[in-house]
């Protein structure tokens, strides 16, 4: 596979495992608070990482890490833990079928972020799909 299509596959099972996390998590969350449920989550990500990560030899000491580099992943990952804690409690009380369209609003908030802070330069093509996502999100998250 060429290198311009290399993250396709990586991308196509990021949704599947995406789609998969909202309907476990919903089944999941039946008797126990989001935020319990959040936590449980997050720890067993960091055993199956950190499993991950010594079994491939890809662990390296990340103290030798730029200040930069440490800076935005730690916003990085409070960021996510924020998303994962409103998603769960979105969840908890919502339908999956309403939270997850809604949470895909994420999308259009990516090309408008990469054009302010990354100076990325989407096409008229990658707006249009923006948009349609936008316009999808509308259609399916309110009645």
């Amino acid at each position: 596979m060429n290198s311009d299509t290399g993250w396709l596959p990586w991308a196509l099972l990021s949704a599947v495992f995406a789609a998969l996390t909202t309907i476990f998590a919903k089944v999941g969350l039946k008797g126990v608070d989001s935020d319990l449920a959040t936590l449980i989550r997050t720890v067993v990500i960091v055993f199956v990482l950190g499993a991950f990560i010594a079994l491939t030899g890809k662990w390296s000491n990340p103290f030798a890490l730029s200040g930069q580099t440490w800076l935005f992943l730690v916003l990085s990952a409070l960021a996510t833990g924020a998303s994962w804690v409103a998603y769960f409690r979105a969840l908890k009380l919502g339908t999956a079928a309403q939270v997850a369209p809604v949470d895909k609003l994420s999308l259009v908030l990516v090309a408008i972020f990469a054009v302010m802070f990354l100076g990325e330069r989407p096409s008229l093509r990658e707006w249009g799909g923006v948009a349609l996502v936008a316009v999808g999100v509308l259609v399916l998250a309110f009645k």
